[in-house]
């Protein structure tokens, strides 16, 4: 979705509301004799809820957008001194499980929320994700981001002889077997993924583990170890069209031939597939792909796997936490309105009591009239809950910069490994890392 896209992209694409002399959560505030309900997002997302939820309640609703590089150090003073709080914020896949426990969101387990009865309505892994260290729940979300491998149909006509989702899926069901299919790509001209970085989503296998566990220590599971050396088969093989994740030869590729120089000679080639997960269809592929338009499907890798989201919780000192709340339980809840805006924006919904209703009915032309609603919440349902930790984001860049180093060249397997551990000490002296 497009504000997972900012997020990884660039934060200059949202503009911040002034933030300057913003009056307290804590104050009664009233505009034009209505009642004002103030929330901050890193994402221009809510904009449209927000009118409606106006409409429905009588209410005024002041969103301020701030960019999600400055979204935490904007919004961490405001929530502990309490000057110019909102009474309801959002948290971003990155930040989520340090805002969950750090006490800011109130506590939607206990009364009147009472979140916990309506924990079996949500896929676990999303429901899980709102949960602090205690197990209360402290936000909740509307979406659940699942990926999938989008590929080009025509392609997969002429290379494998059938561009059928399922079959196409079972194909890729191992990496051995999504290097078979890479072997067969090339060997008609065409490449495998736009990047090494591509099979990072595959990385935590089909028994995922937590960066950290509870004894604080670092958990790098083989298959982890592993995808260094599948990164390194890709380039070595020549399997990708070395187009880093956000260039514009990446964009590129996904709607017309792009360039690569491999051994000296430049070619130009096509890109097979992209590795992404929900929102990469609306925001990054029918942005980038108009011409291909029809010519996609999306189909499962060798395991599931999950990019981004965005959780909404209430403030814990807030005065207007019931109209708060309200706002949450529409925005996730509200049988009517979820309906109304997964058909409206294909968003993909964590709530089953609507999703079980609407997923028979949804078709998307762009690829090829797939289905892709009840693809991805079956994906949805075979994530692990409880393998997201504080450390990820940090984590996962390091590593990913360790594995590149391999990849290219610059070290080998061990010396990446021992530079990877030597950062992650540095950066978390309370981790244990292997010796």
């Amino acid at each position: 979705m497009k504000k997972q896209l900012v997020s990884v992209l660039t934060v200059g694409a949202l503009t911040a509301s002034v933030l300057a002399g913003c009056s307290g959560s804590s104050e009664e505030k009233t505009s034009g004799g209505k009642e004002v309900l103030k929330i901050w997002s890193f994402t221009d997302e809510l904009k449209e809820p927000i009118k409606k939820f106006e409409e429905k309640n009588g209410v005024k609703v002041e969103l301020t957008i701030v960019p999600i590089a400055d979204y935490p150090t904007k919004l961490k003073p405001a929530l502990e001194s309490g000057v110019g709080a909102p009474d309801i914020f959002t948290g971003e896949i990155a930040f989520l499980k340090q805002w969950v426990d750090a006490g800011y969101w109130a506590n939607l387990s206990e009364k009147p929320f009472n979140a916990d009865e309506v924990k079996d309505d949500y896929i676990p892994y999303v429901y899980d994700m709102g949960k602090d260290k205690d197990g209360n729940v402290r936000a909740l979300s509307w979406q659940t981001t699942p990926g999938g491998v989008y590929y080009k149909r025509s392609i997969a006509k002429k290379v494998l002889g059938t561009d059928d989702p399922k079959e196409i899926g079972g194909m890729m069901d191992s990496m051995d077997g999504v290097f078979e299919v890479a072997e067969k790509m090339k060997s008609k001209g065409y490449k495998m993924f736009p990047d090494e970085g591509s099979i990072r989503w595959f990385a935590q296998g089909n028994d995922p583990q937590p960066w950290v566990n509870d004894k604080q220590e670092l958990v790098l599971t083989q298959d982890k170890k592993d995808y260094m050396d599948y990164a390194k088969e890709l380039r070595t093989k020549q399997y990708t069209a070395l187009a880093p994740e956000w260039s514009p030869s990446w964009f590129a590729g996904m709607d017309k031939p792009v360039k690569v120089k491999e051994n000296g000679k430049e070619t130009e080639t096509e890109v097979f597939s992209y590795v992404l997960p929900t929102w990469g269809l609306h925001s990054v592929l029918k942005e980038n792909a108009k011409k291909s338009a029809g010519d996609w499907a999306v189909t499962s890798g060798p395991s599931p796997y999950f990019w981004g989201g965005t959780w909404l919780g209430v403030y814990k000192d807030s005065k207007k936490q019931k109209l708060a709340y309200d706002f949450v339980k529409m925005m996730t809840q509200d049988e009517a309105f979820l309906t109304d805006w997964a058909k409206e924006t294909g968003d993909v919904l964590a709530y089953k009591p609507v999703t079980e209703k609407i997923k028979t009915d949804f078709k998307d032309e762009f690829l090829g009239g797939q289905n892709n609603y009840e693809f991805f919440l079956d994906q949805a349902d075979k994530i692990t809950p409880g393998i997201v930790t504080k450390y990820d984001q940090q984590l996962d860049t390091l590593y990913g910069a360790s594995v590149m180093e391999y990849v290219q060249g610059k070290k080998s397997k061990d010396e990446a490994l021992a530079e990877f551990y030597k950062k992650v000490k540095n950066a978390y002296p309370d981790v244990k890392v292997p010796e």
